[in-house]
């Protein structure tokens, strides 16, 4: 039992450490909004972080790198950070903090050390801010559009211009388009503000002007008649699937790219972090950014493969129910999707295990793959069964998957998972694509088979993924230390 004198002691060093997290939580968001530095935690986001959000996400730190990263620390990097005369940049103080730590006193001081490990940011060119419209504003429309408007910022990157939809637009459906924009039942409310503006037929959101655009067909449109030029169209209704229906996009008058977000045909399907440098934005104009599922396994599946070796495999995605499916029993033009999504399991098909090869082309016909909707709606996981080339434990797969979490080109799309309790509703929210689950790994005797489980919010997850792809497609990503 805690004598009073330690009691004390504890209260003292809760109130010292919880002012600290409130000084940290000012330096990241002057960082960011006075020089466009994004500053995250192992790749957690830390803009519009509550206190306990905070210390949390630092627990969480410590536990992942196996060695305390105690919130004062963090002031002490971001304070070097704010000081040195640093590029738009997103960079993660977890990292820093934690390779401060093994330098064995080699700078005389955190200064010294910041200015050490981001001296090439100086070396990059200046950023031209790209042009943004969603077409189609539904679940993935709707995240994106928050998250863009979120970390606007200065606007030296991506700025959302304009959102196109179909109907008339009068004052009630532009209060219904907000009020979907604001308010939702998985995400919670967005932390920013959003009214209407009926006369110039546009949402302002968080003070900026974003127009609605009512249109039938792309081609009817003109985006320089509302100051856009060169724009990045950001598909997401579904309808445009192949490369000449995503091609009418780009006939409009101000548009430059196209981003779809859904698996395309005929155009490069990009996992970001995987294979987009294989593709040019300047040869290239049409992008798709392939699907919630392919984005979840095929960072894990890269990273076992380039360790162990994969021979064949199978994946099974509990995937939660989507929009596509009914809401009550009803005709459906595919097999057992007609049946009421919130009150059954329903087997159905996944492409995704084919689509892994668009990205990874070693797994060309290795792998087989189908899915089973679920009565949630969202949070999903995919159950890897993999046959290798070498054998492995449950100790070296862990410890393979945590180490392409923790460095190289993967950290931004794998999460390790350390806690034993994991469900479905734990990883809402997640901006990472992929979530290992390392209490769940399985290995056969012989180490030659293994079952993984990846967790996924099929929504969030997957809509920064196809905001990372718009950035390589805009060529307005930042310097980055990761």
């Amino acid at each position: 039992m805690a004598t009073n004198e330690t009691y004390e002691s504890e209260l003292a060093f809760q109130a010292d450490r919880r002012r600290a997290t409130v000084e940290f939580i000012k330096i990241v968001s002057d960082l960011w909004y006075d020089k466009s530095i994004e500053l995250v935690l192992f790749r957690n986001q830390l803009i519009d972080r509550t206190v306990s959000d905070i210390l949390n996400l630092h627990e969480y730190a410590g536990e992942f790198v196996q060695k305390p990263i105690s919130v004062f620390d963090s002031v002490e990097i971001a304070e070097a950070i704010q000081t040195l005369d640093v590029p738009p940049a997103k960079l993660d103080i977890g990292k820093l903090t934690y390779e401060y730590h093994l330098s064995d006193n080699k700078y005389s001081n955190a200064m010294a050390f910041v200015a050490d490990k981001l001296n090439g940011a100086k070396k990059l060119k200046a950023i031209k801010p790209k042009d943004v419209v969603l077409y189609g504003f539904g679940r993935i429309g709707r995240l994106v559009a928050r998250e863009l408007m979120t970390k606007t910022g200065k606007g030296s990157q991506l700025r959302l211009r304009a959102i196109v939809t179909r109907g008339k637009i009068d004052a009630v459906v532009l209060q219904k388009r907000a009020a979907l924009l604001m308010n939702d039942s998985v995400h919670g409310d967005f932390s920013g503000t959003v009214t209407t503006d009926l006369e110039n037929e546009s949402l302002i959101i968080n003070g900026t002007t974003v127009k609605i655009i009512s249109a039938n067909q792309p081609e009817d449109i003109d985006y320089t008649k509302y100051g856009i030029n060169d724009a990045l169209i950001i598909d997401n209704t579904g309808v445009f699937r192949d490369k000449e229906a995503l091609e009418r996009l780009r006939s409009s008058n101000g548009a430059d790219k196209v981003l779809l977000t859904a698996p395309g045909k005929g155009i490069p399907n990009i996992v970001h972090g995987v294979n987009h440098l294989e593709n040019d934005p300047d040869k290239i104009n049409i992008f798709s950014a392939a699907s919630c599922t392919t984005n979840a396994i095929t960072p894990i599946l890269k990273a076992v493969d380039d360790t162990f070796g994969v021979k064949t495999g199978h994946l099974e995605t509990i995937h939660a129910y989507t929009n596509d499916q009914n809401l009550v029993d009803n005709f459906h033009n595919k097999y057992r999707r007609g049946r009421a999504a919130a009150l059954n399991m329903v087997i159905t098909e996944t492409g995704a295990g084919k689509a892994v090869s668009k990205a990874l082309p070693s797994f060309e016909g290795k792998l087989t793959s189908n899915a089973i909707r679920v009565p949630v709606p969202n949070g999903s996981l995919a159950i890897l069964n993999l046959e290798l080339d070498k054998e492995c434990s449950v100790e070296s797969m862990n410890a393979t998957i945590k180490k392409y979490a923790l460095e190289g080109d993967l950290v931004e799309q794998i999460k390790y998972e350390l806690s034993d309790e994991l469900v479905s509703s734990d990883i809402v929210g997640s901006s990472a694509p992929s979530i290992y689950d390392s209490k769940a790994t399985i290995v056969r005797k012989d180490g030659k088979n293994v079952l993984l489980y990846i967790w996924y919010d099929n929504e969030y997850g997957y809509s920064h993924q196809v905001i990372r792809l718009a950035k390589h497609i805009a060529k307005v990503r930042r310097f980055t230390y990761y």
